[in-house]
C-alpha cells in the first residue's frame, strides 16, 4: 500500500480523544484504528503485534543481520486532539500548490491563504493534502503512523535489506496527555526511540515544555438578582477576576521560543459555580514553577477576599523537558543528522513548544527525541499534509534503521 493511500485511509477513521473522560483509553473509538493497524502488521508477517487491553499496540519487526547493532523503536499515537472534530474527515489532494488562496469549503467561505498563514509559501509546489474546512485533518499523528507502517512494509518486502531489530508502539490518548499512561517499556525492548510525530521532515527535537495543568472551580452563592445586594457571589465574574491576577503576558498569543505560557482551555458555569482548566508551560523548570505560584497566589488572594473555600485548585505536574537525558547520548541525534544529510535535507533542532510522548518515555527510561511527518497547522481546520515532506519523512525513517545496521 502507498504511503499516501495508508494516511487517507487512516484519516478517516474518527479517534478523538476525550480529556476530560475517565475511560482507558478516553475513546473507545481509537481503538478502531489500533485494530486496523494491528490485522495490517498481521498481514505485513508481523504474528506477534497486539492491541493492549489499555489500547497500546505493540509490534516487533525481527532483525536479519548478524551484525550486532542497537535495538530502536519508533512510536507514533493514533489519537487526534479534541480542540476540533475528527469525524468524517474529508481530505483533499492539491497537487502543486501554486501559491494562491486555497479554498477548502466554497460553500462555508473558509479559506487558507499566504497572508494569512505565511507558512504555507515554503510548500509552494509540493502537493499538498487539505481538509474541507469542517474539521481537522489529522496528520497529527497518523503521518506518522503511516511513515512508521510504511518503514514495516519496505523492510518485509525487501529482505535483502539487513536491518537489527526494531519496536514499533502507537499509542492512544497522546493529545490529552495520557499517551504513555500505559506503556510497557519492558515489552517495547528497544535500546532508544524516536517519536514520529509533526514538523518538517528535517527536524529532531530533544527539549521540550515542562508541562502542568490547572483546575480552578470557583464557588459562588446565587440569589435571586432582585435581592442579591451584599449576599450574591457571581462565580463568573469571580473566575473572570481570577484570571486577570494571572501575568497578562504569559499567554501562549503573545509568546513564543522559550517563552512559557499559561492557556486557559475551557471555562463553563453559572452564579453558583465556574470551572476553569488551564495548561501550564516552560522549558525551564524553575520558570514552570513560578508559574504555578502565581496560581497559588491568586486562590489565596480570592480566598482571602471572597472566604475559604472559594477557590479550589488542583495543579498536576504532565510531563518534563527531556533536553538533560538526551543530551547524555547525543549519538541518537548525531546519527539522524547524518541520514536527514545523506537524503539531501539539512538537518534542524528546535525547542519544541509543546510535548510528545517522547517526553515521559524518557524519563521512563526509554531515551526518545522526536523526528517530523510533514504535518502543518495541526489541530484545527486549517491542518495540512505536505505530501513531499511526508515521503521524505518515511524515507528518513527507513534511513535511520538501515545505518544502525550498518547500511
Amino acid at each position: 500500500m502507498d504511503l499516501i493511500e495508508r494516511f487517507l485511509k487512516y484519516v478517516k477513521i474518527d479517534t478523538e480523544s476525550a480529556p476530560e473522560s475517565e475511560l482507558t483509553p478516553s475513546t473507545l473509538k481509537q481503538l478502531d484504528l489500533g485494530k486496523v493497524l494491528v490485522e495490517e502488521l498481521h498481514e505485513l508477517g508481523l504474528k506477534e503485534a497486539y492491541m493492549s487491553k489499555e489500547g497500546v499496540v505493540y509490534a516487533w519487526l525481527k532483525g536479519n543481520t548478524e551484525k550486532p547493532c542497537d535495538k530502536v523503536g519508533f512510536v507514533a499515537h493514533m489519537d487526534t486532539s479534541p480542540d476540533m472534530c475528527g469525524k468524517d474527515v474529508k481530505p483533499h489532494i492539491i497537487e502543486n500548490y501554486d501559491g494562491s488562496v486555497i479554498v477548502l469549503n466554497e460553500a462555508l467561505g473558509i479559506a487558507m491563504s499566504p497572508e494569512d498563514f505565511p507558512g504555507l509559501k515554503k510548500d509552494i509546489g509540493s502537493d499538498l493534502i487539505v481538509t474541507d474546512g469542517t474539521t481537522l485533518l489529522g496528520a497529527d499523528d497518523k503521518a506518522g503512523v503511516a511513515a512508521i507502517m510504511n518503514m514495516v512494509e519496505y523492510f518485509v518486502t525487501h529482505p535483502e535489506v539487513k536491518h537489527g531489530d526494531v519496536s514499533i508502539a502507537f499509542t492512544p490518548d497522546e493529545e490529552v496527555g495520557r499517551g504513555t499512561e500505559n506503556f510497557d517499556v519492558q515489552i517495547f525492548n528497544a535500546d532508544y526511540a524516536y517519536t514520529v510525530d509533526g514538523g518538517d521532515a528535517n527536524e529532531v527535537d530533544y527539549e521540550n515544555f515542562n508541562a502542568a495543568s490547572a483546575k480552578v472551580i470557583v464557588h459562588g452563592l446565587s440569589i435571586h438578582p432582585g435581592g442579591a445586594k451584599h449576599k450574591m457571589k457571581n462565580s463568573l465574574l469571580m473566575a473572570m477576576e481570577f484570571q486577570q491576577l494571572l501575568p497578562v503576558f504569559d499567554n501562549p498569543a503573545v509568546t513564543e521560543g522559550y517563552e512559557g505560557f499559561n492557556h486557559l482551555t475551557t471555562m463553563s458555569g453559572d452564579c453558583e459555580t465556574t470551572v476553569m482548566n488551564y495548561i501550564i508551560r516552560n522549558h525551564d523548570k524553575e520558570l514552570l514553577e513560578k508559574q504555578k505560584q502565581d496560581f497559588e497566589n491568586a486562590a489565596e488572594f480570592m480566598n482571602r477576599k471572597y472566604g475559604d473555600g472559594s477557590i479550589e485548585l488542583v495543579i498536576t505536574d504532565t510531563y518534563a523537558n527531556m533536553r538533560s537525558y538526551i543530551e547524555q547520548k547525543m549519538e541518537m541525534i548525531d546519527q539522524v543528522y547524518e541520514a536527514i544529510q545523506e537524503l539531501g535535507m539539512t538537518p534542524h533542532s528546535s525547542a519544541i513548544r509543546g510535548g510528545t510522548d517522547g517526553a515521559n518515555l524518557t524519563y521512563m527510561g526509554l531515551p526518545c527525541p522526536n523526528i517530523g511527518t510533514g504535518g502543518r497547522q495541526c489541530h484545527g481546520k486549517y491542518e495540512y499534509a505536505s505530501i513531499n515532506e511526508m515521503r521524505k519523512a518515511s524515507e528518513l525513517v527507513i534511513k535511520i534503521v538501515k545505518k544502525i545496521a550498518g547500511e
